[in-house]
Protein backbone atom coordinates (compact mmCIF):
# COMPACT_ATOMS: atom_id res chain seq x y z
CA UNK A 1 0.00 0.00 0.00
CA UNK A 2 2.70 2.29 1.04
CA UNK A 3 4.36 1.55 -2.35
CA UNK A 4 1.56 2.12 -4.96
CA UNK A 5 0.66 5.44 -2.64
CA UNK A 6 4.39 7.00 -3.75
CA UNK A 7 4.08 5.72 -7.10
CA UNK A 8 1.31 8.49 -7.61
CA UNK A 9 3.28 11.56 -6.35
CA UNK A 10 5.10 13.80 -8.72
CA UNK A 11 8.65 14.46 -8.20
CA UNK A 12 9.97 17.47 -6.83
CA UNK A 13 9.52 20.94 -8.14
CA UNK A 14 12.95 21.69 -6.80
CA UNK A 15 15.59 22.73 -9.00
CA UNK A 16 18.53 20.48 -7.57
CA UNK A 17 21.72 22.70 -9.37
CA UNK A 18 24.79 20.69 -8.51
CA UNK A 19 23.25 17.50 -6.66
CA UNK A 20 23.16 14.30 -8.45
CA UNK A 21 19.93 12.91 -9.13
CA UNK A 22 18.06 11.64 -6.87
CA UNK A 23 15.43 9.96 -9.29
CA UNK A 24 18.79 8.03 -10.20
CA UNK A 25 19.95 6.60 -6.60
CA UNK A 26 19.40 3.29 -5.28
CA UNK A 27 18.13 2.76 -1.82
CA UNK A 28 19.67 0.39 0.65
CA UNK A 29 19.04 -1.25 4.05
CA UNK A 30 21.24 -1.92 6.58
CA UNK A 31 20.77 -3.55 10.44
CA UNK A 32 22.53 -0.70 13.01
CA UNK A 33 21.76 -2.07 16.72
CA UNK A 34 18.66 -2.70 18.29
CA UNK A 35 15.43 -1.95 17.27
CA UNK A 36 17.27 0.67 14.52
CA UNK A 37 18.19 0.25 10.37
CA UNK A 38 19.51 2.83 8.28
CA UNK A 39 18.67 3.61 4.80
CA UNK A 40 20.89 4.97 2.62
CA UNK A 41 19.62 6.64 -1.03
CA UNK A 42 20.29 10.14 -2.02
CA UNK A 43 20.12 13.03 0.65
CA UNK A 44 20.08 12.40 4.38
CA UNK A 45 20.25 9.14 5.77
CA UNK A 46 17.11 7.87 7.16
CA UNK A 47 16.89 6.16 10.81
CA UNK A 48 14.35 3.81 10.66
CA UNK A 49 12.97 1.90 14.22
CA UNK A 50 11.09 -1.17 13.57
CA UNK A 51 9.18 -3.34 15.81
CA UNK A 52 5.94 -4.51 17.65
CA UNK A 53 4.36 -0.63 17.28
CA UNK A 54 4.78 -0.39 13.54
CA UNK A 55 7.98 1.91 12.05
CA UNK A 56 9.25 5.17 12.82
CA UNK A 57 11.40 7.00 10.30
CA UNK A 58 13.76 9.97 10.89
CA UNK A 59 14.14 11.74 7.52
CA UNK A 60 12.87 10.77 4.14
CA UNK A 61 15.03 12.30 1.30
CA UNK A 62 13.45 13.31 -1.54
CA UNK A 63 10.14 12.60 -2.96
CA UNK A 64 10.78 11.34 -6.12
CA UNK A 65 12.68 8.63 -3.82
CA UNK A 66 9.39 7.63 -1.97
CA UNK A 67 8.70 4.55 -4.09
CA UNK A 68 12.04 3.24 -3.00
CA UNK A 69 12.27 3.63 0.38
CA UNK A 70 9.03 2.21 0.97
CA UNK A 71 10.23 -1.03 -1.41
CA UNK A 72 12.89 -0.68 1.39
CA UNK A 73 10.51 -0.25 4.70
CA UNK A 74 8.23 -3.22 3.12
CA UNK A 75 11.57 -5.51 3.46
CA UNK A 76 12.06 -4.53 7.14
CA UNK A 77 8.06 -4.53 8.06
CA UNK A 78 4.68 -4.59 6.30
CA UNK A 79 3.47 -2.57 9.10
CA UNK A 80 2.52 1.14 9.19
CA UNK A 81 4.68 4.15 9.59
CA UNK A 82 3.44 5.63 12.87
CA UNK A 83 5.84 8.72 13.29
CA UNK A 84 8.16 10.56 10.86
CA UNK A 85 10.61 12.48 12.48
CA UNK A 86 12.65 15.50 11.00
CA UNK A 87 15.90 16.07 12.09
CA UNK A 88 15.97 20.08 10.39
CA UNK A 89 13.79 21.46 7.58
CA UNK A 90 16.35 20.81 4.25
CA UNK A 91 14.92 19.83 1.23
CA UNK A 92 17.18 16.53 1.34
CA UNK A 93 15.67 15.30 4.76
CA UNK A 94 12.23 16.49 4.61
CA UNK A 95 11.27 15.77 0.66
CA UNK A 96 9.23 12.66 1.06
CA UNK A 97 7.21 14.31 3.75
CA UNK A 98 3.94 14.69 1.53
CA UNK A 99 4.35 10.89 1.55
CA UNK A 100 5.18 9.47 4.42
CA UNK A 101 2.96 12.41 6.60
CA UNK A 102 -0.24 11.03 4.86
CA UNK A 103 0.70 7.50 6.92
CA UNK A 104 2.69 8.99 9.93
CA UNK A 105 2.10 12.20 12.37
CA UNK A 106 5.10 14.09 11.72
CA UNK A 107 7.13 15.52 14.60
CA UNK A 108 10.18 18.09 14.49
CA UNK A 109 11.09 21.28 16.25
CA UNK A 110 8.91 24.35 16.07
CA UNK A 111 11.35 25.70 13.35
CA UNK A 112 11.12 23.13 11.04
CA UNK A 113 7.54 23.81 10.86
CA UNK A 114 7.91 27.87 10.58
CA UNK A 115 10.37 27.26 7.73
CA UNK A 116 8.45 24.41 5.63
CA UNK A 117 5.69 26.81 5.74
CA UNK A 118 7.03 29.72 4.01
CA UNK A 119 10.02 28.05 2.01
CA UNK A 120 12.87 29.78 1.35
CA UNK A 121 15.79 30.61 -1.87
CA UNK A 122 18.47 28.22 -1.42
CA UNK A 123 20.47 30.52 -4.35
CA UNK A 124 22.15 27.91 -6.71
CA UNK A 125 19.83 24.73 -5.28
CA UNK A 126 16.52 26.69 -5.97
CA UNK A 127 13.43 27.73 -4.36
CA UNK A 128 11.89 26.19 -2.32
CA UNK A 129 8.19 26.47 -2.35
CA UNK A 130 6.01 26.27 0.86
CA UNK A 131 5.11 22.78 1.75
CA UNK A 132 1.55 21.09 1.33
CA UNK A 133 -0.46 20.22 4.30
CA UNK A 134 -0.05 16.96 4.50
CA UNK A 135 4.07 17.38 4.72
CA UNK A 136 4.42 19.82 7.79
CA UNK A 137 5.32 19.03 10.94
CA UNK A 138 2.03 18.34 13.10
CA UNK A 139 3.59 17.72 16.41
CA UNK A 140 6.73 20.37 17.59
CA UNK A 141 8.72 20.97 20.36
CA UNK A 142 11.26 23.63 21.79
CA UNK A 143 13.75 22.31 23.48
CA UNK A 144 12.95 18.33 23.04
CA UNK A 145 10.31 15.92 23.98
CA UNK A 146 10.65 11.94 24.03
CA UNK A 147 8.59 9.20 22.54
CA UNK A 148 7.97 5.90 23.69
CA UNK A 149 8.14 3.79 20.78
CA UNK A 150 8.91 -0.08 19.95
CA UNK A 151 10.38 -0.72 23.49
CA UNK A 152 12.07 2.27 23.87
CA UNK A 153 12.40 5.73 24.65
CA UNK A 154 13.49 7.75 22.09
CA UNK A 155 14.82 11.45 23.35
CA UNK A 156 14.81 14.09 20.78
CA UNK A 157 16.82 16.84 21.83
CA UNK A 158 17.14 20.77 20.24
CA UNK A 159 20.50 21.95 18.83
CA UNK A 160 20.46 25.54 19.27
CA UNK A 161 21.88 27.69 16.20
CA UNK A 162 24.06 25.02 14.40
CA UNK A 163 23.39 23.53 11.41
CA UNK A 164 20.08 25.80 10.91
CA UNK A 165 18.19 26.84 13.95
CA UNK A 166 15.83 23.50 14.46
CA UNK A 167 18.29 20.83 14.69
CA UNK A 168 17.41 17.87 16.36
CA UNK A 169 19.23 15.30 17.84
CA UNK A 170 17.23 11.36 17.82
CA UNK A 171 18.66 9.12 20.51
CA UNK A 172 17.52 5.64 20.10
CA UNK A 173 17.91 4.83 23.95
CA UNK A 174 17.06 1.21 24.42
CA UNK A 175 19.14 0.37 21.18
CA UNK A 176 21.97 3.16 22.32
CA UNK A 177 21.62 4.74 18.49
CA UNK A 178 22.27 8.80 17.90
CA UNK A 179 20.78 9.97 14.50
CA UNK A 180 22.81 13.90 14.19
CA UNK A 181 20.89 14.82 11.44
CA UNK A 182 23.45 17.28 10.00
CA UNK A 183 25.43 17.56 12.57
CA UNK A 184 27.89 14.99 11.34
CA UNK A 185 29.00 14.52 7.67
CA UNK A 186 31.48 11.82 8.22
CA UNK A 187 35.12 12.77 7.13
CA UNK A 188 33.95 15.72 5.48
CA UNK A 189 33.68 19.61 5.90
CA UNK A 190 29.99 20.03 6.59
CA UNK A 191 27.39 22.58 5.24
CA UNK A 192 26.36 24.64 7.86
CA UNK A 193 22.91 27.13 6.46
CA UNK A 194 24.08 30.44 8.19
CA UNK A 195 20.56 31.61 6.26
CA UNK A 196 18.56 29.65 8.31
CA UNK A 197 19.86 30.42 11.65
CA UNK A 198 23.01 28.24 11.29
CA UNK A 199 26.10 29.22 13.19
CA UNK A 200 29.81 27.84 12.59
CA UNK A 201 30.87 28.43 16.46
CA UNK A 202 27.19 26.89 17.36
CA UNK A 203 27.67 23.97 15.46
CA UNK A 204 31.04 23.53 16.97
CA UNK A 205 29.55 23.80 20.13
CA UNK A 206 26.58 21.72 19.60
CA UNK A 207 28.74 18.47 18.45
CA UNK A 208 31.46 19.04 21.21
CA UNK A 209 28.51 18.25 23.83
CA UNK A 210 27.52 15.62 21.90
CA UNK A 211 30.48 14.05 22.15
CA UNK A 212 31.14 14.60 25.36
CA UNK A 213 27.93 13.25 26.70
CA UNK A 214 27.71 10.11 24.06
CA UNK A 215 27.05 6.79 25.29
CA UNK A 216 29.83 4.11 25.44
CA UNK A 217 29.26 1.78 22.45
CA UNK A 218 26.95 4.17 20.68
CA UNK A 219 26.07 4.00 17.09
CA UNK A 220 26.57 7.03 15.10
CA UNK A 221 24.23 7.61 12.14
CA UNK A 222 25.56 10.46 10.51
CA UNK A 223 23.72 13.25 8.30
CA UNK A 224 25.94 12.20 5.31
CA UNK A 225 28.36 9.39 5.31
CA UNK A 226 28.33 5.53 6.35
CA UNK A 227 27.33 4.35 9.63
CA UNK A 228 30.02 5.79 12.44
CA UNK A 229 30.94 5.31 16.26
CA UNK A 230 32.73 7.70 18.68
CA UNK A 231 36.10 7.52 17.01
CA UNK A 232 34.98 8.79 13.78
CA UNK A 233 32.88 11.92 15.31
CA UNK A 234 36.00 12.10 17.89
CA UNK A 235 37.59 13.22 14.34
CA UNK A 236 35.12 15.41 12.88
CA UNK A 237 34.94 17.21 16.01
CA UNK A 238 38.69 18.06 15.72
CA UNK A 239 39.32 19.02 12.12
CA UNK A 240 35.84 21.20 12.56
CA UNK A 241 37.43 22.49 15.80
CA UNK A 242 41.20 23.20 14.25
CA UNK A 243 39.55 24.84 11.02
CA UNK A 244 37.83 27.39 13.02
CA UNK A 245 40.45 28.19 15.22
CA UNK A 246 42.98 28.47 12.08
CA UNK A 247 40.25 30.91 10.47
CA UNK A 248 39.31 32.59 13.23
CA UNK A 249 43.27 33.50 14.00
CA UNK A 250 43.55 34.76 10.57
CA UNK A 251 40.96 37.16 10.78
CA UNK A 252 42.06 38.44 13.85
CA UNK A 253 45.15 39.02 12.61
CA UNK A 254 43.29 41.62 9.41
CA UNK A 255 43.45 39.00 6.66
CA UNK A 256 40.54 39.08 4.32
CA UNK A 257 38.48 36.27 3.15
CA UNK A 258 40.32 36.57 -0.34
CA UNK A 259 43.38 36.19 1.77
CA UNK A 260 42.40 33.43 3.55
CA UNK A 261 41.23 31.66 0.32
CA UNK A 262 44.68 32.32 -0.84
CA UNK A 263 46.60 30.36 1.48
CA UNK A 264 44.16 27.79 1.72
CA UNK A 265 44.45 25.16 4.98
CA UNK A 266 47.46 22.47 5.83
CA UNK A 267 47.54 19.51 3.46
CA UNK A 268 46.16 16.98 5.85
CA UNK A 269 42.76 18.87 5.57
CA UNK A 270 42.60 18.29 1.70
CA UNK A 271 40.44 15.23 1.68
CA UNK A 272 37.63 16.94 3.93
CA UNK A 273 37.15 18.97 1.11
CA UNK A 274 36.53 16.48 -1.43
CA UNK A 275 32.63 16.04 -0.85
CA UNK A 276 29.79 18.71 -1.23
CA UNK A 277 31.35 21.52 0.26
CA UNK A 278 35.46 22.24 -1.02
CA UNK A 279 37.93 23.81 0.54
CA UNK A 280 36.67 27.79 -0.33
CA UNK A 281 33.08 26.88 0.61
CA UNK A 282 34.07 25.87 4.19
CA UNK A 283 36.21 28.53 4.58
CA UNK A 284 34.40 31.04 3.37
CA UNK A 285 31.68 30.02 5.15
CA UNK A 286 33.92 30.12 8.72
CA UNK A 287 34.76 33.20 7.98
CA UNK A 288 31.47 35.01 7.31
CA UNK A 289 29.82 33.05 10.03
CA UNK A 290 32.86 34.50 12.52
CA UNK A 291 32.27 37.82 11.25
CA UNK A 292 28.57 37.71 11.94
CA UNK A 293 29.05 36.67 15.46
CA UNK A 294 31.50 39.83 15.82
CA UNK A 295 29.10 42.38 14.54
CA UNK A 296 26.16 40.45 16.52
CA UNK A 297 28.74 40.98 19.85
CA UNK A 298 29.31 44.47 18.79
CA UNK A 299 25.61 45.23 18.68
CA UNK A 300 24.77 43.53 21.60
CA UNK A 301 27.48 46.02 23.33
CA UNK A 302 26.16 49.16 21.69
CA UNK A 303 22.68 48.39 23.24
CA UNK A 304 24.02 48.16 27.04
CA UNK A 305 25.80 51.10 26.90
Amino acid sequence: MRSLLAVLVAVPSVALAQLPDPAKAQVTSSPVAGNVHMLMGAGGNIGVSVGPDGLLIVDDQFEVLAPKINKALDKLSKAKISYVLNTHWHFDHTGGNGVFGREGRIVAHREVRTRLLVGADMGAFGVIPPAKKEALPVITYDTGMSLYFNGEEIRLTHLPAGHTDGDTLVHFTGSNVVHMGDHFFVDSFPFIDLKSGGSVEGYLRNIEQVLKTLPAGAKIIPGHGPLAGREELERFVATIRESVTLVRAKREAGKTLAQVKAEGMPEKFKPWGAGFINQDMWLETVFTSLEQSAAAAKARAVDTK
